[in-house]
């Protein structure tokens, strides 16, 4: 069944009203002329240059970028809107994080009666401290699988059955159960599967630490992505009184399987058993003994914000959010294979960011703002857990309540022209078929989430957004390249995944194709321009896991 099919079956809603096509006035049409390959490139080449360093969160690089950013947007008319809703602060708004760099042990030690199991840091497992302390001792801690680490009410699902879970080591399972489309959204990954909702939920238990398993189809990345990203400084946002655990780790599915089978049990069979309700938290019989030292600092990032005044008497009050995270992993501690040490995220997120500023010149190049406003926020410290986006969602510079949508721009098409777009979170809200005029405008069709397990609309900074009630839209490239053969751009989308996600080789290329770029960020202006002239503000769609909270914030 092709992309067409797909979607047809998949996302088009019986006895839909006929919506009028997709007619852009002609100095829209002007405007999205501004959005060009050399604007989107320029940007991309300056943010991951080596001069940057990687863009790591506070560091001299990340000052440098926040710079560069707000003085673009200065430059194209926007006002500051870092500090206060008068919008009389500065163009940054300060994101204090703390630092911490755990320094784990060259093997972790799991004892069964008289048997011992040694694993290899960094190869094996990796740990890091789940508080910013400058030590985690742990003795003898009982290791209990406890399956997804999962309680959902409306599910019926608990996979800790009451169980007295205080002080022991949780081992889970990455994403949620698949296997039922009536439980968890079938294939589709809910927030139960993130790795940061369940350390969550294994804290509330009274565990002292949790160690997910990692498997490629369960995360949708490989293993050297937790290398990269679990490894030398992590950030968090300073202060919260939210009950935390002393240890944080990942091991793989392999070594995971040695765990187990040092207890006389089976992986594969406590996995199948994890597929259902009846499921109950089994004990390994093994204990775990861990010191941990970490260094601790203090340090922030800033969110780059500028806001575009819009022009109804009425609307202007309104807003439409354009977001991009403008930070990345900084410098690695140790070279690769080329010698290369920095992270350097030319797609991840350089290339958002530069979509971000080619939208930004695009609207202020109309002869007439906006009728709603347009608040530009350029981001920090994502690649952290979606720092700067949440520290704006508990520190807002504008109303919730009077934001329509957000757009997010986290990576862009690279390999040419597509005869598609990609909707990550098809059928979360009334954005989708905004999207859907304006693809057909452009003579492509809108597929919905092709990995939906990957779970990426929790992996990005709308998701922050949605936390607090603001619908939000995540497109990410097409794979129907044009002039391609059929499965081409999936396999370069997985070949990307494997060897340049989160890795060295991120880097910026001038071979790339950039014309398929310029034709979906001339589809995010398009998007934007109805949703900041729409009459209504955008809402979540009936029975949405995101909309009580839009409804929250309407009190």
């Amino acid at each position: 069944m092709g992309f067409v099919s797909v979607w047809l079956a998949d996302c088009v809603k019986a006895q839909q009203p006929a919506v009028s096509p997709f007619i852009p006035a002609p100095e829209i049409l002007q405007a999205a002329q501004q959005i060009t390959i050399p604007a989107i490139r320029a940007p991309i080449r300056f943010l991951s240059d080596d001069l940057l360093e990687g863009r790591g969160p506070g560091t001299s690089s990340d000052d440098l970028v926040q710079l560069y950013l707000s003085t673009q947007l200065e430059g194209m008319g926007l006002k500051p809107a870092g500090n206060s809703f008068d919008f009389k602060g500065g163009w940054i708004q300060q994101v204090p994080m703390l630092g911490v760099t755990t320094r784990n042990p060259a093997t972790f030690e799991f004892r069964s009666g008289s048997s011992s199991l040694s694993l290899k840091y960094f190869e094996d497992m990796i740990a890091n401290a789940g508080k910013p302390v400058e030590s985690v001792s742990i003795q003898d801690a009982e290791v209990v699988f406890v399956g997804y680490g999962i309680q959902a009410p409306e599910y019926q699902w608990d996979d800790f059955k009451g169980q007295d879970l205080r002080g022991k080591i949780l081992l889970m399972l990455n994403n949620d159960p698949e296997s039922d489309p009536a439980l968890f959204a079938g294939r589709k990954r809910l927030y139960y599967g993130r790795w940061d909702y369940k350390y969550a939920s294994a804290a509330k238990q009274g565990a002292i630490g949790a160690i997910i398993i990692h498997t490629d189809s369960s995360a949708g990345y490989p293993w050297t992505v937790i290398q990269t990203s679990w490894s030398g400084e992590e950030f968090e946002l300073q202060g919260g009184d939210e009950q935390r655990l002393q240890m944080k780790g990942w091991i793989t599915n392999e070594a995971a399987s040695k765990v187990v089978a040092q207890s006389g049990l089976d992986l594969k069979t406590l996995i199948e058993s994890a597929q259902t309700r009846d499921f109950k938290p089994v004990s390994l019989d093994t204990k775990i003994s861990l010191e941990l030292s970490a260094a601790v600092r203090s340090k922030s990032t800033g969110n780059v914000l500028g806001i575009i005044p819009g022009s109804d008497p009425k609307l202007k009050d309104e807003y439409l959010i354009l977001m991009a995270h403008h930070d990345h992993l900084g410098r690695s501690e140790t070279r690769d294979a080329k010698g290369d040490a920095i992270y350097n995220g030319a797609i991840d997120n350089a290339s958002g960011v530069a979509a971000l500023l080619a939208i930004t010149k695009a609207i202020q190049s109309l002869p007439k703002p906006l009728q709603r406003s347009v608040l530009v926020a350029a981001v920090g410290a994502e690649e952290q857990g979606l720092l700067g986006s949440a520290f704006f969602a508990a520190h807002p510079t504008v109303d919730p309540n009077q934001v329509s949508a957000v757009i997010n721009m986290d990576g862009i098409n690279h390999l040419g022209r597509t005869a598609d777009v990609h909707l990550i979170g098809a059928g979360k809200n009334s954005i989708d078929a905004i999207v859907d005029r304006i693809a057909k405008f452009q003579e492509r069709i809108v597929t919905p989430d092709l990995f939906p397990e990957k779970g990426s609309y929790y992996r990005s900074d709308q998701f922050s957004l949605a936390k607090i009630g603001i619908p939000g839209l995540y497109l990410n490239a097409g794979t129907r390249v044009l002039g391609k053969p059929s499965g081409w751009g999936e396999e370069q989308l997985n070949a990307w995944i494997k060897t340049r996600y989160h890795q060295t080789s991120d880097d910026y290329d001038p071979n790339w194709n950039l014309e398929g770029a310029v034709e979906d960020t001339q589809l995010l202006f398009f998007i934007a321009c109805e949703i900041a002239s729409a009459k209504q503000m955008q809402t979540w769609d009936k029975g949405d896991e995101f909309a009580s909270l839009r409804k929250e914030q309407e009190k």
